[in-house]
């Protein structure tokens, strides 16, 4: 079963360049410690608080490999730490989905 970790981010309006920059540096962060980073999503139009990211996961099992090595990688830890020393997210939320068979990652077959 292939799961997604689906984390809801309420973040400070005024310090969304630096979520950019802690969402870019997940970037490189997730999959060298084990995750498929689906990816990460600002707030474009509508609120202007509400960031989200996914990440995907073959099981439970990957997940706790994937905390494993991100507790030990200290590029995670410093991007832990930056967000906690400029609380650029005020709440964060986690949701576990289970992916729906055939439905990730295609490819879109015609290109308006």
């Amino acid at each position: 079963m292939a799961l997604t970790c689906f984390i809801r981010y309420q973040i400070d309006p005024f310090q969304r360049a630096a979520f950019q920059a802690y969402a870019e540096a997940w970037g490189r962060i997730i999959p060298r410690c084990g995750g498929q980073l689906i990816g990460y999503f600002l707030p474009h139009e509508g609120s202007n608080d509400i960031a989200w990211g996914l990440i995907g996961f073959e099981d439970l099992a990957a997940y706790e490999r994937y905390r494993a090595a991100l507790r030990r990688d200290p590029d995670g830890r410093a991007n832990f730490e930056e967000a906690r020393q400029h609380r650029f997210i005020l709440r964060e939320e986690r949701s576990w989905l289970e992916d729906v068979a055939g439905t990730r990652d295609r490819p879109a077959e015609c290109r308006p």
